[in-house]
Order: C-alpha cells, then structure tokens, then sequence
C-alpha cells in the first residue's frame, strides 16, 4: 500500500534484528533513542490479544528538536519521531511519517529547512538498518 505521507522501507532481517540495527544506525546519526515500545508485548500485558509483531522506536536529535520548538512549541506534539519495525506478508517492514508533512500541519516556515534535514536523515537511517 502506498501512502505519500509516509516514508516505507523493507528488510531481508527479523523485526528483533532489525530494531537492534536501528537503534545503533540512529546513534550513529546522532539521533538518541527516546523510547521503544512492543505493541504485542504492551497489548498482551493489558489482556488483549494481538498476534502481529510491531514495535516503535522514538528518536529524537536534540538539535532539531530545539529548532522547530523554537519556532512553535506545539511542535511538542509530534516528536520525536517514531519508526516503526513491523511484519508485513513476511516481511519485515520499517515506516515512519514525513517530518516534512507531519510539521506542515503547523506551519511554521522556519522549520521546514529542519523537518527535511530530519527527514533525509531518517531515509538514510532506515536505508543503512536495512541494508542485511
């Protein structure tokens, strides 16, 4: 399925393996893992069944970041970025909104240099954790 808002790579890796790339390719790239989430795990913990693997992994560069909150702090509500690491018809699937559409929504034209400087950066983190 393609969607314009989203930025969709794929991986020959397990969702495990690839998570575990993804957070180093992203420290390469100066991007600090925030937060990292098991959707199954959570779900299963709460008594809901949920048999698909899907986990999310927040980053965040702490440069960027301080860039567009600068511009609007209501930015606040879409960082960090999220990517998220998914089984899809037996593959493993890595997604992520465009920075550059998910700031849009604020229009804040000084951030719109930094939000496709994230985005380029994500591509290339995905790219590389991809990359068996």
């Amino acid at each position: 399925m393609s969607n314009p808002l989203l930025i969709l790579r794929t991986s020959p890796q397990t969702v495990d393996a690839a998570c575990a790339r993804l957070q180093e390719v992203s420290a390469a790239h100066k991007f600090g893992v925030q937060a990292y989430h098991n959707l199954r795990e959570k779900m299963e913990s709460k008594g809901v069944p949920f048999a698909r693997e899907c986990r999310v992994v927040e980053v965040c560069n702490p440069r960027h970041a301080a860039a567009v909150l600068g511009q609007d702090i209501a930015i606040s509500t879409a960082l960090p970025c999220r990517i998220s690491v998914y089984e899809e018809n037996g593959r493993t699937v890595l997604a992520t909104i465009k920075p550059s559409s998910m700031l849009g929504m604020f229009h804040a034209p000084g951030a719109a240099a930094t939000a496709q400087e994230v985005e380029d950066t994500l591509v290339r983190i995905m790219d590389e954790t991809c990359r068996a």
